[in-house]
């Protein structure tokens, strides 16, 4: 689901209004911009926001489209452990409720806990989800790097 940035919280006004003249005016808008290393430093260069921060940003919007997931929650997964969508892929349930739980005892993030039935709906979902964000150029990819054959000079 896609929300106004001005709702995703760790901004500051001034960037939302700097986000916005650049187009940006949704989570989703961001988090296609923001998706990959290059696109990351494109908008670090247009808007001074460091690409450190502009990934942290593209993994909260990335965990919005989530159902049932609000700012709320992505920052008490944050603190249990849960950066982005593809590590709540591999994580059990009952462990992950639990470290909520005790996150939020610590933290007070959110008047309500998710349920641990909430907890494997998010996780299911997690993993039908199109992985929106890399990390590596594809270029910086060894794995990408075409074999060259010896010249015969």
């Amino acid at each position: 689901m896609s929300y106004p940035i001005k709702n995703l919280g760790g901004l500051e006004t001034d960037e939302i209004k700097l986000l916005k003249s650049l187009g940006i005016r949704t989570t989703d808008g961001l988090l296609e911009a923001a998706a990959n290393p290059k696109g990351r430093r494109q908008l670090f260069e247009k808007s001074g926001i460091d690409e450190k921060r502009l990934l942290k940003l593209a993994n909260t919007c990335d965990h919005l489209r989530i159902k049932g997931m609000g700012r709320g929650y992505v920052e008490l997964l944050h603190e249990a452990g849960v950066d982005t969508v593809r590590e709540l892929r591999y994580r059990k349930p009952e462990n992950l409720a639990k470290a909520m739980t005790k996150a939020n005892e610590k933290n007070k993030l959110v008047r309500f806990l998710p349920s641990e039935k909430l907890v494997v709906r998010w996780i299911e979902e997690a993993r039908k989800l199109p992985l929106m964000i890399t990390y590596k150029d594809r270029a910086e990819d060894p794995r990408r790097v075409a074999r060259r054959k010896p010249s015969d000079n």
